[in-house]
């Protein structure tokens, strides 16, 4: 079982059971124990679409939130930046320990690149950005040469 906190300082436990995972199937449609099914695949989905994580933890942790009586959306409005970050490392870890001790090694194993392909995918964008010539980049987008001076009185854009 892993621990996670809210942007409000909550503490929510997250285990991966199987009355969790069917509580996410019944909930979502989403079969959390099946991470590399779907077009995309499942783990693809969940490293790129932040309101389907955040709806996928609500569903783990929904029996705590309403012993607490907060809703959904109370708690997607308290996942933030670093909060929503460990809910992540807390579901991804949960999900590798319970297939490893299930006996399914491909599917922790899985789980496992996920996590490194974001955060080395993460890098890359961010260097590249810091990398970009912005004045090319608008000049290409134009599609005019790039000459680094300013544009003349007669282009269309001027207002």
């Amino acid at each position: 079982m892993r621990e996670f906190k809210d942007n409000q300082d909550r503490a929510w436990k997250l285990q991966i059971t199987i009355g969790s995972a069917k509580r996410v199937r019944d909930l979502l449609g989403v079969d959390i124990l099946a991470p590399e099914q779907g077009e995309p695949p499942l783990l693809v989905r969940l490293g790129t679409d932040e309101i389907l994580l955040c709806d996928v933890l609500y569903c783990l942790i929904k029996p705590q939130a309403d012993e607490k009586g907060i809703s959904d959306e109370a708690f997607g409005e308290s996942l933030g930046g670093e909060a929503i970050t460990h809910a992540v490392e807390a579901l991804y870890g949960e999900l590798v320990d319970f297939f490893r001790q299930r006996g399914r090694t491909d599917r922790a194993a899985a789980i496992q690149k996920q996590g490194s392909l974001v955060q080395l995918a993460t890098e890359r964008i961010t260097t590249e950005i810091s990398d970009m010539d912005i004045e090319a980049t608008l000049d290409q987008a134009l599609g005019k040469a790039s000459t680094g001076s300013p544009a003349s009185s007669a282009s269309p854009l001027t207002v």
